[in-house]
């Protein structure tokens, strides 16, 4: 009961520097994208629009900053265990490191299954949801040809989309058509494109056929569209690699693949994102190995110090590792273990010293 009522009180003590690093974190960053996105305002895309799409994208970076949170909040919670002596009390009263140890781990544990609930199923929605409501609004105050939206290729059609819709709309749809020797022999744009019964269908299209030395323009209320893409992979399309889900990031690698084109920013970002239980991990065992070691005796400032300096040094090594890997061509899952089984390495020398 005794020992129960200790991991409960030390799993508080951890769980509440975490959340209070991860909320101190998080809001200034979220602050300095309110601060971008101000400079975007104008039409339809006025300051509640602003204020939806910062609220919108809080549980992204909610995830992408638990690792460091987990860092520094443990360091922070550990560390003031530490400077009250309680840790030391607890240590007299026969309670071992391990056991220590395991009580840090239990609340990091919990924190690690909400950070895959929210990145699986909240965060990937909802950043598909504030992207294509920005670039719908940003879309309706500029020409066709929106400085936004993204661009995909399939075979030998290079596609442009203005902005999409999760319901499978797409506005400002542009089609390149290229031959076998890169030759443009077909432009087309589209007002809006709809996904109804598996078919994709254009409205209100401008369409330009090049042949030998002339071109011949047309305009259609309404054609079919065949295409590989469907809402599912569009809604990947529309977000960067590191906001999307683990399984959306795996069916669009696997889609790319068919296509022929290169998958390694997914593949990345899709090993980056299912080994970070194991970055947290590392980085609560490293802040565990300095509060037992070298940092026992110091002030809080400095363990603050300590953790965001390992936090930048990682965030750094992956940063490098990650593209390394695309041009060098080894796998990415190695990129993403690296620094991982380096913060295990480190944190296990630092214990054995400490014994």
């Amino acid at each position: 009961m005794a020992m129960r009522k200790l991991n409960r009180y030390i799993g508080r003590t951890v769980a509440a520097a975490v959340f209070m690093v991860l909320l101190v974190i998080v809001g200034i960053d979220l602050l300095s994208a309110l601060i971008e996105e101000l400079k975007e305002i104008r039409g339809d895309y006025t300051f509640v629009s602003v204020l939806k799409y910062v609220g919108l994208i809080a549980p992204d970076a909610i995830y992408k900053y638990l690792p460091f949170a987990a860092l520094v909040g443990c360091l922070a919670g550990l560390g003031s265990l530490a400077s009250s002596s309680e840790l030391v009390v607890m240590r007299a009263a026969g309670v071992s490191t391990f056991r220590l140890v395991m009580a840090v781990v239990r609340p990091t544990l919990f924190i690690t299954l909400m950070g895959l609930l929210v990145a699986e199923y909240v965060a990937p929605a909802a950043m598909q949801i504030a992207e294509s409501q920005r670039a719908i609004a940003l879309q309706k105050s500029e020409s066709s040809h929106s400085r936004h939206g993204m661009w995909h290729r399939e075979g030998n059609d290079f596609m442009h989309f203005n902005a999409v819709q999760p319901n499978g709309v797409l506005y400002g749809v542009s089609i390149y058509r290229f031959d076998d020797a890169r030759n443009l022999v077909q432009s087309t744009y589209a007002n809006r494109a709809n996904y109804t019964d598996g078919r994709w269908s254009l409205d209100d299209v401008r369409q330009v056929q090049f042949a030998d030395d002339r071109a011949v323009s047309s305009y259609l209320p309404q054609r079919p569209w065949d295409s590989g893409l469907s809402p599912e992979l569009l809604n990947i399309l529309v977000l960067d690699p590191d906001d999307l889900s683990i399984s959306g990031l795996w069916r669009y690698a696997h889609y790319l693949k068919q296509q022929g084109l290169n998958a390694g920013d997914y593949e990345l970002a899709f090993w980056n994102k299912i080994l970070q239980p194991l970055t947290i991990m590392g980085m609560v065992f490293v802040a565990i190995s300095f509060i037992f070691g070298p940092l026992r005796d110091v002030t809080m400032g400095y363990r603050i110090f300590v953790g965001v300096m390992v936090g930048i040094v990682f965030r750094t090594l992956q940063d490098m590792l990650g593209p390394s890997s695309l041009v060098y061509g080894f796998d990415p899952i190695y990129a993403s273990a690296g620094p991982i089984a380096i913060c295990f390495v480190a944190g296990l020398l630092l214990m054995l010293r400490r014994s």
